[in-house]
Order: structure tokens, then sequence, then C-alpha cells
């Protein structure tokens, strides 16, 4: 395991609670994986069949270890395509074209309520879930539910955990 500054990978509980909300098979579903540090939902989603994910990762150590994790799953490879970005997450969403992607996780490093709030607001555009998915976001326990979203209009919390300090909310939209 890597020693990175806010580095906190989710637990096995969050994962399993999130990916039994999402199902089984994410066949068809483009999903980003924004700050996406050991890359265990962004790895998870590929290996449920997601047309496509991108694992965006700013620390460069971080970046790398996440390339020799993806490496080390070849093994068995996912069927769809993953791509691995070594880049700032907020650039990276700034650049996405409206409604492009179908599940974004949101798991920045908790020391930074800016970094989250800022994340949060760029990725409402950009997911379409219409054909499943959604905005996955952890956040502090500190946090108030009403304060993310305030930040996502036209969205609503679907699904909702406490786990610890941790809390964590798979948002869907209202569009119909």
């Amino acid at each position: 395991m890597i020693d990175a500054p806010g580095l906190r990978p989710s637990t096995d509980r969050i994962r399993e609670t999130l990916f039994n909300w999402l199902g089984q098979d994410l066949s068809g579903l483009r999903c980003l994986d924004l700050f996406a540090g050991t890359g265990s939902l962004g790895f998870e989603a590929a290996s449920r069949n997601a047309e496509a994910t991108v694992l965006i990762e700013r620390d460069k150590k971080t970046y790398a270890n996440l390339l020799a994790n993806f490496k080390l799953l070849q093994s068995s490879p996912a069927p769809g395509h993953v791509e691995i970005v070594h880049q700032d997450a907020l650039e990276f969403l700034s650049r996405q074209p409206n409604l492009s992607s179908h599940l974004i996780f949101i798991d920045p490093p908790f020391q930074d309520a800016n970094l989250l709030d800022r994340a949060v607001t760029l990725a409402g555009p950009i997911c379409d879930d219409s054909s499943g998915g959604g905005i996955y976001i952890e956040f502090p326990a500190s946090r108030k539910l009403g304060e993310l979203e305030a930040l996502l209009p036209g969205w609503y919390c679907g699904k909702y955990l406490e786990a610890g300090q941790v809390k964590a909310c798979l948002f869907r939209s209202r569009r119909d």
C-alpha cells in the first residue's frame, strides 16, 4: 500500500455496499474514477463489464502505483477499456462534454472541502445516468448531506450510507 497525503481507500464494507447498489453488471456504462488513489472503485467497475473506465490521479507516486496495480490485474483483463490518466481531476472534468459519462466516483482527500465541492459541481452536467450509474460521493461524516445536494441541482440522493467517519451517497438525476 502506498502512503500518499490524503489517500484513504474506500473500505471493503463501503465498496461492497456501493456495488450492491449498482448491481453486478455495469455493461455499457462509461465510468470516471476521480481522485483514483488505489483504483479500487474504478477497477471494480471495470471488472463488472463497464464499457470504459477512466481513472484520474494527480499524485505522481500514486499514479505509478495505479499503473503497477493495473499491470498485475492484466492476468485476468476486464472486458471494457481501462485508461489511467495522470492529471488533476478538476482539470480533467472541466474538459469533458456534457452527458459523456454514466457513473462518476468522487472520493477526494477529505482535508480539502473545496476540492470536493468543485468536483461535485463539475460532475453534475457530465453525468448521464439514464442507463444506470449516477454520481457516487464519499465525504467526511462532519459534512451534511444537504450541503452536497445544494451543489447538484436536478439530482437527489438515491442511496445513502454512514460508516464511521465516512458518509457515502449515490446521487441519481431527476431527468426524464
